[in-house]
């Protein structure tokens, strides 16, 4: 009796200790995520419409992204906005660069904060001009060798 009462105390002691390590792996990992910084190899970009709601004044909603913390938890901190636009008609334009990692904290600001006041949607994108002017270089070097 004595021996299965320690080998189920041992047990139990091991999974917590699994347990633990697995909430602290996922503790340190959200934090380093927080914190990460933007480069070449990680970084992508983030285009997000957030379409008015038309059916309220502007009053009321700008009123309601206070209340929720919008303008103080959005972009988070460390993101860089690209661009921010207004769309006539139609709301907002926001283009981000971040690293991979904080794409949910980016989710979870715009879901805590945002909602209710704008329907939201999300474009990946990518920085193409450079490429693109490479490619215009190319086409108009091979015009002049002609």
């Amino acid at each position: 009796m004595q021996k299965t009462i320690r080998t189920l105390l041992v047990s139990t002691l091991f999974v917590s200790a699994a347990f633990c390590g697995a909430v602290n792996a996922q503790t340190t990992t959200n934090s380093a995520a927080k914190t990460a910084v933007a480069t070449p190899e990680n970084a992508v970009m983030l285009t997000v419409f957030l379409k008015h709601d038309q059916s309220r004044p502007l009053g009321e909603l700008k009123a309601q992204l206070a209340r929720q913390g919008f303008y103080k938890t959005f972009p988070p901190a460390g993101v860089e906005v690209v661009s921010w636009n207004i769309m006539m008609g139609i709301g907002q334009v926001v283009t981000l660069r971040l690293p991979a990692s904080r794409l949910a904290e980016v989710n979870l600001a715009l879901e805590n904060t945002a909602w209710g006041t704008y329907r939201t949607e999300f474009y990946p994108t990518y920085d193409f001009k450079a490429i693109a002017l490479a490619e215009q270089n190319k086409a108009n070097q091979s015009l002049t060798t002609q």
